[in-house]
């Protein structure tokens, strides 16, 4: 039960370290809603804007899901010259891969979804 009482009879040291393990507390929770909401996020966006090459493998898109291939290609590439080429288009990809809004972040994160 809560009590005033029982707050000020704690000393300052005690407050602090309640204090902060609520915060920490709180921040660890609204991180982990945040990360839920975000990979919905780039679910929606992967549907909207790379499904329609990636899921089927047309035009020679390495399909979601093909982690060899996945992770070969960015072993080759490296992450940022692929988020470079995504950004600027690829031999059959539109420059952006059909995602108009997508920062170089959601592109990092929409190759990690379709890598896995």
């Amino acid at each position: 039960m809560f009590s005033i009482t029982k707050i000020f009879s704690q000393t300052p040291r005690t407050l602090i370290g309640n204090a902060a393990g609520l915060l920490l507390t709180g921040l660890l929770a609204s991180s982990a809603m945040m990360t839920s909401a975000q990979a919905a996020d780039i679910a929606t966006t992967y549907d909207n804007s790379c499904a329609a090459c990636h899921d089927s493998g047309a035009l020679n898109a390495i399909k979601k899901g093909d982690s060899a291939k996945w992770q070969q290609l960015i072993q080759q590439k490296g992450m940022p010259t692929l988020i470079n080429s995504v950004k600027r288009g690829m031999s059959q990809m539109p420059a952006g891969g059909l995602c108009g809004n997508c920062d170089d972040d959601d592109y990092r994160q929409l190759i990690d979804y379709m890598s896995k």
